[in-house]
């Protein structure tokens, strides 16, 4: 799968290396476009195309060394949990900062119970069209549909921005106080501080590619209109690096387009970006 960055082995060996990348290629509950498995391997090949140099912070956060795992391989839901789960506890206990790449939204779970575990007092940020609050989709709990129940039932504190469509189960099941559409906060900051005010100290960020409107970001399992742009994403995660810590993060429903490069090498940016945020503060 080659290495996030195409970064050298001087600074991608495990050892040494402050970040793991965690590829997760699962797409096995999708309900509607199929293909977030190759998801993975076409962020970390665009990645090589990056400039290493993060001209917003000023930093080069590839120096702190950045290990790409060998990918999570399950056959079922319940093995994708469990083994994502494994993977990533034995990262955060070797002192890994932990970047979980999908892969359908279902590979959050297991990241999230190893980051609860490790962190007290954990908040759960998602950026997301969807609410993702079904306790049960298409015959199954753990469906991409219902990975934020899963979460809630994990941690207690948890946040969603730019949503913008739900069923009506999962509004009666959300805390709306704690939901940010995005018709709400298009082009604004003046929401910083509620949603800001409600996350715990320390934070794990999942992102749903899906949170950008489908001009920015087309190839997605479920796209949405009216998402969210390039700036309104990295504006309020700027933020949320400043006056939070973020202890983990993962980017998820990436579906490759044959043909068509500037969402993959885009998501490997919104990655390296948001890891210079954490890094170069």
């Amino acid at each position: 799968m080659g290495r996030f960055g195409g970064i050298s082995k001087e600074f991608s060996n495990y050892s040494t290396s402050r970040i793991a990348v965690l590829p997760i290629p699962f797409d096995r509950t999708s309900s509607w476009i199929k293909g977030s498995s190759k998801g993975p391997s076409a962020v970390i090949k665009a990645s090589a195309n990056m400039e290493m140099y993060d001209i917003a912070t000023g930093t080069n956060v590839a120096e702190r060394g950045i290990y790409t795992s060998p990918p999570v391989v399950a056959k079922t839901p319940g093995e994708l949990v469990d083994r994502t789960y494994k993977l990533a506890k034995g990262l955060l206990d070797d002192g890994k900062f932990v970047v979980g790449l999908g892969g359908e939204h279902s590979v959050s779970v297991g990241l999230v119970k190893a980051h609860a575990e490790k962190f007290s007092e954990l908040s759960v940020l998602q950026l997301d069209a969807h609410l993702d609050l079904r306790d049960e989709y298409m015959g199954s709990k753990l469906n991409h549909a219902c990975v934020m129940a899963r979460v809630n039932e994990l941690v207690d504190n948890i946040v969603q921005v730019g949503i913008r469509s739900a069923d009506e189960e999962e509004v009666e099941a959300a805390d709306l106080s704690r939901v940010f559409l995005a018709r709400d906060i298009i082009g604004r900051k003046n929401w910083y501080g509620d949603a800001l005010g409600f996350l715990s100290k320390k934070v794990y960020v999942t992102i749903d590619l899906d949170v950008f409107d489908p001009s920015l970001i087309p190839s997605v399992g479920t796209p949405e209109p009216g998402g969210l742009g390039w700036y309104d994403v990295m504006g309020f995660l700027s933020e949320l690096a400043r006056k939070k810590r973020i202890v983990g993060f993962d980017v998820v429903e990436l579906c490759p387009i044959k043909g068509l490069h500037a969402p993959d090498f885009t998501t490997a940016k919104l990655i390296y970006s948001l890891l210079s945020y954490v890094f170069g503060k």
